[in-house]
């Protein structure tokens, strides 16, 4: 049985008559023990390699390895027959005895550092039935009753925006004790009346009862509290999403990701130089340990193992395990090409010198941060394009060692180019991430006009080339469809970008097909609905959306939030940002069908406003309190990136809502690229662009 530890750290145990208290990190000393690392060998495809020196042995170098991790472990804590669990906490008290074989506390982060405090038993040799007997008896508090958890915007709310606190009651709750606005005054807290409530209803496993207090719009310091419960303290005020908002994407987040440069933030050093030797072409037949394929051929001029010239340029580290995927790399150049064209953002606190590789935090250069963080994606796209003629699937180390690496990316390769440690380039053939690309560059090249004009005419030549030799015959089921809505996607960003008729007819010939994919192709052509100059087209268009708005309003209504939660592995965040940020479009296009109420509410889920007893805001260092424990490259050090943005509270099915403080749980604790916080960035320039203020 595991134990999490972020519930453990210096709490008590007792072991038989041995007591101890959970310690914050592993302590000595090892035991070392025969590894049962060849029974635990996966089964590999023969026509796949998946080459066992990288993935089992560290390379053929001597030391740790990953996959053989159970030869040294940490001696246990306690031996015994009677485990008790934080014996002085009633809700947390539980108590496992053994019918036989010995108890053993372990701790699991001897080995790994993401581990768990673990209790076991070994199975007796020869024993085939009843080998392990366990009593395990949980306290119980027959009066517990889920304490109400008051729910509210952590950063807060615009006086002229939409205002609703959520009251989250256990299922037994009979009646709900009222719910109190107070204002924070220099002496202390006011009452400032009575919130009426709705009684919205039974969602997961509690009620809830919702409280509009739109009416109130007095700037100040306000927190709402329902009996013993308290909301975070917030503010509503005209400049409320002015300051530290979306900006720590853009001055933290982003600059820290970055491939390829040293990052320094005054005194501190967010990474050095990393990757400068990128990259080899990666071996054929291969099925890489984070899913990267490479077919039977490289699809270029190089072979395996040849060091493929100018790929160490441009780029940001994805998530925790430092790969550049095609799709995060220019999906998060196309998110921020759309920012800058749709809220004309600029904004300067950062150097990026490309020629020095270096990024200087909080150090203006003169130019707008978004641009430079969009010409830093588009130059990795295009250089890896530039010598491959075509896209990499995704740049990523070669060996196990490397892909678990918790540190300074800096030191996950030796900066010298063509030897061992060296990181590998996939290649593929998928014609509708060809074509998404395709649709990115376009949009990039409109956005790096006139700050990199070479580049925004380099971006736009690979895109219209993709465009015209990507062949989507042949393709069958949802490859199909993802191939007709990027070819649609690459056609709507070069038209928009180049005016050209070819693109505008082949859009218009698609009228059938969009509004039959309306829910998929709808926010993708509101973007150029009205630039096409065709009523009949338009009106059809807009006959579809009064649809896709019922689709919407049902969606919506499955919560008690104004927005769905349906989360599958990693939190839901993700996905309400994304549908947040599409949906700008539609209102923008549509603002008679597509009220503004939807980019309202996905904001405030984002900030609070979800299901759990853990209100923090998803956006790390953003609202009263956020995300600071996260799945980021610095997670071993139990911090956060601000502005990165973790996918937030997951659901332990069937139907308990879960967020943790743990960096190492990535399905609700990660931050990604490609979408994740640049949608979040774009959400809130959006919701500030409605309230009619400028970024």
């Amino acid at each position: 049985m595991e134990l999490f530890p972020g519930f453990l750290f210096e709490k008590p145990w007792i072991m038989d008559g041995k007591q101890g208290i959970f310690p914050r990190q592993p302590n000595g000393p090892t035991l070392s023990r025969e590894s049962n690392y060849v029974n635990a060998l996966p089964k590999v495809d023969p026509a796949m390699t998946a080459d066992g020196e990288h993935l089992s042995h560290n390379g053929g170098k001597d030391g740790y390895s990953p996959i053989v991790a159970d030869d040294i472990v940490a001696l246990p804590y306690a031996v015994g027959k009677r485990f008790t669990l934080c014996p002085e906490d009633a809700l947390r008290r539980l108590t496992i005895e053994s019918l036989g074989t010995e108890l053993k506390l372990y701790d699991g982060r001897m080995n790994h550092n993401n581990g768990w405090f673990v209790l076991c038993c070994e199975v007796p040799v020869g024993v085939a039935q009843g080998a392990i007997r366990w009593v395990i008896r949980p306290n119980v508090a027959e009066d517990w009753r889920y304490p109400t958890v008051v729910q509210v915007s952590q950063v807060g709310y615009h006086p002229a925006q939409p205002k609703t606190a959520f009251l989250e009651c256990d299922r037994g709750t009979e009646k709900v004790e009222k719910a109190i606005l107070h204002r924070l005054t220099e002496t202390g807290w006011v009452e400032a009346g009575e919130l009426p409530a709705t009684d919205w209803g039974k969602f997961l496993r509690y009620r809830y009862v919702t409280c509009d207090f739109t009416h109130v719009t007095e700037e100040g310091m306000y927190q709402i509290t329902c009996g013993e419960s308290k909301s975070a303290i917030f503010r509503i005020a005209s400049d409320v999403y002015d300051r530290g908002v979306w900006q720590p994407v853009l001055e933290y987040f982003l600059p820290v990701q970055m491939c390829h440069m040293r990052v320094n933030e005054k005194y501190r050093v967010w990474h050095g130089l990393c990757h400068n030797d990128d990259a080899r072409m990666a071996p054929v037949n291969y099925n890489h340990i984070d899913g990267y394929v490479q077919g039977s051929s490289t699809l270029t001029k190089f072979r395996p193992g040849d060091h493929v010239p100018g790929l160490n340029v441009g780029g940001w580290h994805d998530a925790g395990d430092y790969d550049l995927r095609i799709e995060s790399q220019s999906g998060e150049f196309y998110i921020l090409s759309n920012a800058y064209e749709a809220f004309g953002v600029n904004y300067d606190v950062t150097s990026v010198d490309q020629t020095a590789k270096v990024t200087e935090i909080h150090q203006p250069d003169g130019k707008n941060d978004l641009q430079q963080q969009i010409e830093h994606g588009v130059l990795s796209v295009v250089a890896g394009y530039r010598a491959m003629g075509r896209l990499y699937r995704g740049i990523i180390c070669n060996d196990l060692r490397q892909y678990v690496l918790l540190g300074d990316g800096a030191t996950m390769t030796d900066g010298i180019p063509g030897n061992e440690d060296d990181r590998w380039v996939f290649t593929e053939n998928n014609p509708p991430r060809e074509l998404s690309t395709a649709a990115h560059l376009a949009a990039a090249a409109r956005s790096l006009a006139g700050f990199n004009d070479s580049l925004a005419a380099e971006a736009l030549a690979i895109a219209r080339e993709l465009y015209e030799i990507t062949d989507l015959s042949g393709l069958e089921g949802r490859m199909k469809v993802f191939g007709e809505a990027s070819k649609l996607q690459a056609a709507v960003e070069l038209f928009l970008t180049t005016g050209e008729e070819d693109y505008r007819n082949f859009i218009l010939s698609q009228k059938d097909a969009i509004v039959e994919n309306i829910s998929r192709c709808g926010w993708i052509v509101a973007r150029v609905v009205h630039k096409l100059g065709d009523a009949d087209f338009a009106v059809s268009v807009e006959k579809a959306c009064h649809k896709l708005k019922e689709e919407y309003v049902k969606l919506s209504a499955e919560t008690p939030y104004g927005i769905p939660y349906r989360p599958h592995i990693w939190g839901a965040g993700w996905d309400i940002q994304r549908l947040g940020y599409q949906y700008y479009f539609l209102h923008k296009a549509f603002p008679d069908i597509f009220g503004p109420e939807l980019m309202y509410n996905a904001l405030n889920f984002i900030l609070g406003c979800h299901p759990g007893s853990n209100t923090a805001s998803f956006a790390s260092g953003v609202g009263a309190r956020s995300a600071t424990v996260a799945y980021g490259i610095n997670r071993a050090d139990w911090s956060y990136i601000p502005g990165g943005v973790a996918s937030g509270t997951a659901l332990i099915r069937p139907d308990f809502p879960e967020l943790l403080d743990f960096p190492y749980l990535w399905q609700q604790m990660e931050y990604v690229m490609g979408g994740g916080s640049s949608h979040y960035m774009f959400l809130v320039l959006a919701v500030l662009a409605e309230l009619g203020r400028k970024a």
